[in-house]
Parts: C-alpha cells; sequence; structure tokens
C-alpha cells in the first residue's frame, strides 16, 4: 500500500450525504475508500474534515490549515458545488484560490487528488441556469489539476451519474450507490483494483411516465427546493450546527465517528 494516511476536505459530497448509516452519520465514498486502504494495512490513518454546506471559502479557511498541520500522504479536496448555486459565483476567484491550495498541499509531499461535480442536470429542473456554472467550476478543477499534476477523478462525463438511481430524494446529493460509483472511480485514479460490485453497470430502468415526472418534481419542491431557499434568504446553512465527524488523523479501526 503506497498511502498510510488519508485526510478528506469538503462539503456535503465528501462528508457522505445521502448516504445514511444506522446511526444518523452518513459514510459516502470517502469512508468507503478509507475502509478499502485499511483492509491492507490496520496502521492506516483517515481523517474527515468535510461538514456540508460549506462553501470554497469556508472549505479553504476551516479545513486547509488543519490539513497542513496533520500532513497526509494522500489528501483529496472537493468543492464549490454550494458556490455555483449562489448568484455571487465567481469561478476565476476560486480557481486562483484553488491553485494556491493545491501549490500548498503539494508542497507537503502530499499526493492531492482532485475531483469535479458529478452532472446532476439530469436531475433538478434549473439545467439551464445550473449546467453552465458546474461546467465552467469543473473547467477550473482540471485546469489547477493538469498544472500541479494532481490526480484528478473526473466524474462529469461518466454517463452512469444520469442514472436518478445515483441520486438520492433531493436530487443533489449522492445516493449509497452513487457514493459507491465515486469511490471505484477514486480507486481506479489511484491505481487501486476498484471494488467490483461498485463499478458494475446497473440493469435499465424504463423512465417515469409525464404525468408521474411532474408529480414527483412537485413533491421534490415542496420537501426539499423550499427550505433550501428558506435557508437562502436567512443566510443559514445545513452545516451551522454540524462538525466534522472525524476531525483528526487516527486508525480505521477507531470508529467512523
Amino acid at each position: 500500500m503506497r498511502w498510510k494516511s488519508f485526510l478528506a476536505i469538503g462539503d456535503s459530497f465528501t462528508e457522505g450525504m445521502d448516504d445514511a448509516l444506522p446511526d444518523g452519520t452518513y459514510r459516502g465514498w470517502a469512508d468507503l475508500l478509507a475502509e478499502s486502504m485499511a483492509a491492507a494495512d490496520p496502521d492506516f490513518r483517515y481523517a474527515n474534515l468535510a461538514v456540508r454546506g460549506k462553501l470554497f471559502d469556508e472549505i479553504v479557511d476551516e479545513q486547509v490549515p488543519v490539513a497542513l498541520r496533520a500532513a497526509p500522504e494522500l489528501v483529496s479536496f472537493a468543492g464549490g458545488g454550494n458556490d455555483a448555486l449562489r448568484p455571487n459565483f465567481n469561478p476565476h476567484t476560486l480557481g486562483s484560490r484553488l491553485h494556491e491550495v493545491v501549490r500548498m498541499l503539494s508542497a507537503m509531499s502530499s499526493t492531492v487528488v482532485l475531483i469535479t461535480a458529478a452532472d446532476v442536470t439530469h436531475s433538478l429542473p434549473a439545467r439551464r441556469f445550473l449546467g453552465p456554472r458546474v461546467r465552467i467550476l469543473n473547467d477550473a478543477i482540471r485546469r489547477v489539476a493538469e498544472r500541479h499534476d494532481a490526480i484528478l477523478v473526473d466524474l462529469w462525463p461518466d454517463p452512469a451519474f444520469h442514472d436518478r438511481r445515483m441520486w438520492s430524494v433531493d436530487r443533489l446529493h449522492l445516493s449509497e450507490l452513487g457514493h459507491q460509483r465515486v469511490a471505484a472511480l477514486v480507486q481506479q485514479a489511484l491505481g487501486i483494483d476498484p471494488e467490483p460490485s461498485w463499478i458494475k453497470p446497473m440493469d435499465p430502468v424504463p423512465p417515469p411516465g409525464w404525468f408521474a415526472s411532474r408529480r414527483s418534481d412537485a413533491a421534490w419542491a415542496k420537501v426539499h427546493l423550499a427550505p433550501w431557499i428558506k435557508r437562502r434568504l436567512v443566510r443559514e446553512s445545513s452545516g451551522d450546527e454540524v462538525a466534522a465527524k472525524r476531525p483528526e488523523l487516527r486508525p480505521w479501526s477507531d470508529g467512523v465517528s
């Protein structure tokens, strides 16, 4: 095993929403990856600093200094998706700061993994608004990865994420199946044989009819979109009262939470 420690930085995507565990916490792709790496090395250490709802600058200000002090051998960074949902989204500023983040992480001899956003536009109704923003965000991530020779896991072109079974009922976060696929793609990028059950194609299912889709859209807007809009209006975040589930590097055997 090449890496003896792994630290994950990010927002809800890396925290693991919506791959829920019985105790109310979330597992997600980073935990799956860490568990698979720990199976080959009982001394393997893992930390997950990701917190749902965090904007890019919050991730950098709050989590990157912790990563620099911990000096993991492998570090992942995934962020900016929440920024793309805001009207003041500035991809150029974000890209410049991401360059500095990866430069600092690389300088401590860590292997850096950058992950683009998957194509969620097939599940959300605002694809004309969201699609161009996410593509610009992903382009910035790709440029930084190339500039610093970071490992890039490019989820956007993967057609598997066009399948709604990859997404949770809120249509914005990955399901258990989605997180498994991300974990497998990261394994492949790291040169690790992916878990076969995580990467195998799913059997096709017929798309829902027009009326069923409209009913589903209306229910989604009431249960998930409206509360999200309310939080934006009152300047609240889903992560305001949430702490990182695994804030320091420690052996996997110490537990996820």
